[in-house]
């Protein structure tokens, strides 16, 4: 008998919008922009955050990294004849944590170098990592060709390299990279490896690093350039002399650019990360280093997600709002137009319950309808997205049921004094109604 009866009101909700189609779709459409906006919204932000999170990511969750930063007295220090002026971290440092800190499992010193590379007539802007042959252990870089630095080549520093394959797609173009000569200032190294890019400069930009001394002002590089410590060491000195107008000069020592250090596990990173800042602020006396520790900007990136979602969620919901109004609108219109058909149905023993199912069958159909196409709309916007705006967009299957519930909310909560409305009337004054 249910059945039945519900089979005939979704018969007749069905026979009427079919009657107003025009009006009908129109109505549709204010329900699938809300459902899609939510949905893309959504999407961009998702992308947007587990794009920042990876980047975060790739740094390590174990590990914990100081950067040298130019102390804040020194920032504007200028004129002629300067003296040397000596600051940020030290091999003693590393000495130190390695000695001082018992569950360190691996710490990779390195400095940062821009530099111009040249292979025969081409030129490109890199950054020169030197570090040592544990640097893989830290990070997850992947050896595509050849090998990684060994403990040969830096005791003895040689004078070979790996590249990664941003720098091989510029620099080399279609000549295998590997037993080839790359000129670095007056120097060649030859190429014994090529590795994976790991966009590092643009995490260590997303996490405020501190400037090199002889990284500023050096424009993009294309990518980076793995030397042996021991030959950056000996080849590019500790010493830079920077030039500023035309006649200013600063002369500055920097040892190392940054220590990466490596913990046993995620519950140690934090007591380790204290135990570093107290040997740092013993032996330092000038603010010439910064501690950054990726997990803490991992657990803050999640919480700004969360924030940054609900935000863009709450924006898209505004415009279901305004297709739940719409429809109100609408199914009061109806109502109104209906009043003799209401006050038949109720003549003929209609109960105010089949008044009410009649009508908010009809505003469920509408919104279920504009659900459904708005999911569909709501998950090609973000493919175009990140095709043409190379954005990347993910879609969850949590927005996807959000926006379908909140329609579907909609056409219950919108439908319902529409509905009241129509059942409440009174039998003989709708008979009566023109």
């Amino acid at each position: 008998m249910f059945l039945f009866r519900f089979k005939r009101t979704a018969k007749l909700g069905l026979k009427s919008l079919w009657m107003h189609k025009l009006r009908s779709s129109l109505t549709t459409l204010g329900i699938i922009f809300g459902v899609s906006s939510v949905i893309a919204m959504l999407a961009i932000g998702e992308g947007a955050s587990q794009e920042a999170q990876a980047q975060i990511a790739r740094l390590g969750s174990q590990n914990i990294i100081i950067k040298t930063a130019k102390p804040p007295e020194e920032q504007d220090v200028s004129g002629q004849d300067e003296s040397m002026r000596e600051y940020g971290l030290t091999y003693a440092d590393a000495e130190r944590f390695r000695n001082s800190i018992p569950n360190v499992e691996v710490i990779v010193p390195s400095r940062l170098i821009p530099q111009q590379a040249w292979y025969r007539n081409r030129k490109v802007a890199i950054e020169i990592v030197g570090t040592v042959p544990w640097y893989p252990e830290i990070t997850p870089a992947q050896i595509k060709l050849g090998r990684f630095l060994t403990s040969i080549d830096l005791h003895h520093k040689q004078s070979i390299c790996v590249v990664d394959e941003k720098v091989v797609d510029e620099l080399f173009l279609f000549d295998d990279p590997l037993g080839q000569d790359i000129k670095l200032q007056s120097d060649y190294y030859r190429v014994v490896g090529v590795v994976q890019s790991q966009s590092r400069g643009e995490a260590a930009e997303a996490l405020g690093g501190g400037d090199s001394a002889e990284g500023k002002g050096q424009g993009a590089n294309v990518g980076n350039i793995y030397i042996p410590l021991t030959t950056v060491k000996n080849r590019f000195g500790e010493i830079s002399i920077q030039f500023s107008g035309s006649s200013g000069r600063s002369v500055e020592r920097v040892e190392l650019q940054e220590i990466t250090v490596k913990v046993g596990s995620v519950d140690e990173v934090l007591p380790t990360r204290d135990t570093l800042e107290t040997l740092l602020d013993r032996f330092h006396k000038k603010n010439d280093y910064q501690v950054i520790v990726p997990l803490e900007l991992l657990k803050q990136a999640k919480a700004t997600q969360r924030i940054f979602s609900i935000v863009l969620g709450s924006i898209a919901a505004i415009s279901l709002l305004v297709g739940g109004i719409g429809i109100m609108n609408i199914m009061l219109a109806t109502v109104s137009e209906r009043t003799r058909e209401i006050g038949i149905r109720r003549a003929l023993g209609a109960k105010k319950r089949d008044i009410i199912m009649q009508f908010l069958s009809e505003t469920l159909m509408l919104t279920l309808l504009g659900g459904i196409l708005g999911i569909s709309l709501g998950s090609f916007i973000p493919y175009m997205v990140q095709q043409f705006g190379k954005m990347p967009t993910v879609i969850t299957g949590e927005s996807l049921l959000l926006a379908f519930g909140i329609s579907a909310g909609i056409g219950v909560i919108f439908g319902l004094y529409p509905a009241y409305r129509a059942a409440n009337m009174d039998p003989i004054e709708s008979l009566r109604h023109e």
